[in-house]
Formats: structure tokens, sequence, C-alpha cells
């Protein structure tokens, strides 16, 4: 009988140099959840151009007018989700010190209190895998993995983040890394 595949929950899922011309390229997506039943994750490196605050309805919390949103994958646009992590509240249901929500009012709840440790990004859109489809790409190495940390999740900016994480990889990756998006312009 095989052996079911290790979850990658709380993994950082990098494009390994695998996945050019697709929405995952250069992608860092957090895997918030994977089971038997399949995965769900945010890509982190990835701006909308807008702000939760133009992006949400109604009048918005201060804390969400000018913080951007990001899209967290191609599937389902409009659904939201945002990541939270405050050290007064140290734990965290994708890994310690990263709690994941998809409640408007828990989000503006957050949103309006102060907090000078609370860290927090919207997310529209997420990056789903059907049962087996995750463990099926990671077999054909599409992917390459890193632990999440707070600080990776809420603290490094999205325009640096894939090339900061996948330059760590060992030399190959490095070298990719400092290279164009698009090798053919190279």
């Amino acid at each position: 009988m095989a052996k079911p595949p290790k979850s990658l929950k709380g993994s950082l899922l990098l494009d390994g140099g695998n996945l050019a011309g697709s929405f995952f390229h250069r992608a860092v997506v957090l895997v918030c959840q994977h089971d038997s039943e399949g995965a769900f994750g945010l890509v982190l490196n990835q701006l909308s151009g807008t702000t939760a605050g133009q992006a949400l309805p109604g009048e918005v919390p201060r804390g969400l007018v000018d913080l951007p949103l990001h899209v967290g994958g191609p599937v389902e646009p409009g659904a939201l989700s945002f990541l939270h992590a405050d050290p007064l509240l140290p734990e965290g249901n994708v890994i310690p010190g990263i709690q994941l929500s998809h409640s408007l009012d828990s989000l503006f709840e957050l949103a309006g209190t102060e907090s000078l440790t609370r860290r927090l990004r919207v997310f529209a859109g997420y990056a789903g895998w059907g049962a087996g489809q995750l463990d099926s790409e990671m077999r054909r190495k599409a992917w390459v993995t890193h632990a999440a940390t707070p600080d990776l999740v809420f603290s490094e900016p999205a325009s640096t983040l894939w090339r900061r994480i996948i330059a760590k990889k060992g030399w190959v990756y490095r070298l990719m890394a400092e290279g164009p998006d698009d090798l053919s312009t190279n």
C-alpha cells in the first residue's frame, strides 16, 4: 500500500523554473491547507494594483484603506481571504504565528483595532488543487518548497520575494533568480 504524501501545509511553493507562461510563473504560494482531498494556497507575490479599501464594499476601517490587495490565485477571483499575525496572539491555523480567515466581519474587526504588532495581508482569489493534483505537480518538480515564516509572509516586498527565496536553494536557482523574467529576451 502506498504511503500518503506528506502535507505541505505551512510550506511556501516556489516556481522552480517549470511554470513559465502560466499564472504561477515566478510565484510564491503559501500552502494553507493540504490533505487527501486537495490543497488551498495564496500567492504572496502578486499585487492586484488596487487596495483593499477600493475593492471591499461599503465603508472600510482606516487600517484597510491603503492596504494593498493581493491576487491570491486564479480560482474564484471574488473570494476574499486574509492572513494575519500578531505576537500577542501567537497561535495560528496555518503555522504558528499565521492565521487564515475568510470572514469579512473578522477582517473589519481586526483592521479596526489599533495594534503596532499586527500584520495583515488581504487576497482576492486563491490557488486550489484537487485530490492528488498538487502531489502530482510535486513529483513532476513543478515546485520547489521552502519553510514559511511570518517574516517571509508579511515583511518581504512582493516584488523581491521569489528572487530572494529561490536564490537560497542552490546555484542553479541563484542563476535563475538573477536572470530576466523572460529568458527569450536574454
